[in-house]
Formats: structure tokens, C-alpha cells, sequence
């Protein structure tokens, strides 16, 4: 029997070991390797090839959804499943339009989740508990747009994967840096930064930094270091 082969990349150890665990039990399954931090998961997925990847959105270093988003550049064959704390529609069209084959929560029963592993194994796409084909999600994506509070094109939609360049500036709001002080931290001019965090609002749909900064926390493109520090604010 070809066993579906699986990597687990994930910064909770004791998640990512009930994972593992619950998937070792099953005979047409095979966890070949686990990952904690997104900054070694592409070069993971490069040298081991795994068939699927059970991939947490909220990762130290690059995200699940840039991580799933640099896969489906590459052309490479595994597929993805992201996962999160957050079971809603939004993150689910996130996680579609950043080319993964599934989505969802990580309270998960799982039977529930081996089943997901399965479909997606066998082509399928899973979101909102629903396993689809390849058309049959472009349609969702499609409802699911029209159906959204404003209309948006890409690039400058909210589900569109921030630049690089975008994820440091958000990394330093998120530390309370100032427009001034990103500047020299990262060796731009002071408009260039405002650029780039007028673009990060409009692709986050939000109003300001302070909204930007929960936005981002909530959903998991960044997350908070303790050894940050906070300086006063400035608008842009």
C-alpha cells in the first residue's frame, strides 16, 4: 500500500505531537517530518517532497499563508492543508486564494481531520466542510468574492499576500515603531513607508495602524515578541 506521506509544521509542540500521533495510527498514512518555525518550512517541503502538509497559519518567521502562497508559485506537487484558530469564511477565502487544498480549525475532531487528509489525497478540495472539485471551488472562491462587504481586484484585495518588503513594515507597526523609525530600521525613505502601510490597509480592508496591528495578530501574518518595544505612534 502507498502510504500518504505527511509533514506537520507547527510551533506548539504539544499540538504538533497530537497531530503526529493521531496520524501515525493510521496505516494509509506516514508522518515523514515535523517543522516548528515557517522560515525552514519551504526548504522542508523542497527536500522531502511529502504528499501533504498540515500547516498552521500562525507560525514564528514566514506565515502559512505566504509559506502556502511560495508552494503554489514553485509548482510543487504537495498539496496544502492550513490550519487555524479561526474557523471562518474569511480565512478560508484566504487560504483558497493562496492555493491551499483545505482549511480548517484547529479545535478539529481527529476523525474529522484524517478524512480532510484523505480527500485532499484523493484531489479534492476542502473548505467549509465541504470537499469540492477543482471547479466547484472556483465557484465558491467566486460566491464568496461577490458576497464580500466591498469589491476588490487583484493586487490590492485584502487576501492578497503582502510583499516582503509589506511584511516588515507591518513587522515594526506591530512593535509600535513609528513611520521615522521604520525608515531607518529598515533603510527606506519615510514616504516609502507610508506607501507601504497605506497598502497594508487597503489590503487589510481597515482604517488604521491600530486596526491593522489586530488584524494582523488575529489572522496570523504576524505575531507579538515580547523583546519589542513600544514607541508613540504616527499616522500616515
Amino acid at each position: 500500500m502507498n502510504k500518504t506521506t505527511l509533514l506537520v509544521i507547527d510551533d506548539h509542540p504539544l499540538f504538533r505531537q497530537g497531530v503526529v500521533d493521531a496520524v501515525s495510527m493510521e496505516t494509509d498514512m506516514e508522518v515523514v517530518g515535523q517543522v516548528s518555525t515557517g522560515d525552514d518550512a519551504v526548504e522542508r517541503i523542497r527536500s522531502i517532497k511529502p504528499a501533504i502538509v498540515l500547516l498552521d497559519v500562525n507560525l514564528p518567521g514566514m506565515n502559512g499563508q505566504q509559506i502556502t502562497h511560495q508552494v503554489t508559485a514553485e509548482k510543487l506537487r504537495t498539496r496544502i492543508v492550513l490550519m487555524s484558530g479561526y474557523d471562518d469564511v474569511e480565512q478560508s477565502l484566504h487560504a483558497a486564494l493562496a492555493g491551499a487544498a483545505a482549511y480548517c480549525a484547529k479545535d478539529i475532531e481527529p476523525k474529522t481531520l484524517l478524512s480532510i487528509i484523505r480527500q485532499v489525497a484523493q484531489g479534492k478540495y476542502v473548505f467549509g466542510a465541504n470537499a469540492m472539485t477543482r471547479r466547484d471551488l472556483q465557484r465558491w472562491i467566486e460566491e464568496q468574492i461577490e458576497a464580500a462587504p466591498r469589491p476588490y481586484s487583484e493586487p490590492g484585495s485584502p487576501y492578497h499576500p503582502l510583499s516582503n518588503r509589506e511584511m516588515q513594515v507591518l513587522e515594526c507597526v506591530v512593535r509600535g515603531l513609528s513611520n521615522k523609525e521604520v525608515a531607518a530600521l529598515l533603510g527606506i525613505s519615510h514616504q516609502t513607508v507610508k506607501n507601504h502601510v497605506t497598502s497594508i490597509l487597503r489590503k487589510f480592508s481597515v482604517e488604521d495602524r491600530t486596526q491593522a496591528v489586530v488584524y494582523a495578530l488575529k489572522h496570523g501574518w504576524v505575531r507579538l515578541k515580547t523583546s519589542g518595544r513600544t514607541s508613540e505612534g504616527q499616522s500616515i
